[in-house]
Order: structure tokens, then sequence, then C-alpha cells
């Protein structure tokens, strides 16, 4: 079985109670930072934390990470990640943003950026 990496999305203060009932689930290398708790687990952990959990808001699958310092550059690495895995050809997906710290500080053009990445 693939492990996935994931992320349980938790409000400021929750993350420690979050991971722990990951780790009362039996998930794997469970990790609390600022508003979110790593985990990895299988395709199905997806399914089984996002009914079990009670204090995380939402349950995440990382598909990639990486430095963009350029549009051109999210452009490039977001389209370069696998994507067809995931969401079918006739799919739908909502592209939430948020900028903290970064030299790409418009999130309405990152969105859209990532948006048409994605779609290509």
């Amino acid at each position: 079985m693939e492990k996935l990496n994931l992320i349980a999305t938790a409000t400021f203060g929750l993350e420690a109670t979050v991971k722990r009932e990951l780790e009362r689930l039996g998930f794997a290398d469970v990790t609390a930072s600022d508003g979110r708790v790593d985990f990895t687990g299988d395709v199905s952990a997806i399914a089984r934390a996002n009914i079990w959990l009670r204090s995380s808001d939402r349950v995440l699958l990382k598909l990639g990470e990486f430095p963009a310092l350029t549009f051109d550059e999210l452009f490039e690495r977001t389209k370069a990640l696998p994507w067809d895995e995931w969401i079918t050809k006739d799919g739908k997906f909502t592209v939430m943003g948020k900028s903290v710290k970064s030299t790409l500080f418009s999130v309405p053009d990152c969105q859209s950026i990532v948006k048409k990445a994605v779609v290509e």
C-alpha cells in the first residue's frame, strides 16, 4: 500500500488534541504545527480520518511541496504534480489559497495560476 502524506487542519490551540486523536487511531509519523497536524496513511486513511476525527476541521491530501519565487515557477511546478491520478478529466475542484510571508502575495493571482496549471 502506498503511503500518502496527509494533513488534518485544526483550529489554533487544538493541534495537540488532533495529534492525540490521530495517534489513538493508529496513524504514523504524526507531527503537529500551527493550525495543522501532518501524518501518513494509505488511501483508506483519508476516509477513516474524516469519519473519526472530532477535533479536526478537515483532512487534506498533500500532493507536493516546492518553493516558488515567481508565478512562472508556481505554474510549472503545480502543473508537474500528478493531478490526473486524483481528479478525472471532467472533475470539478476549487482552489483556495493564502499567502504568508511570500513574494507571491496576490492570493487571487496565485489561485488563478494554480487552477490553470491543474486544468492544463
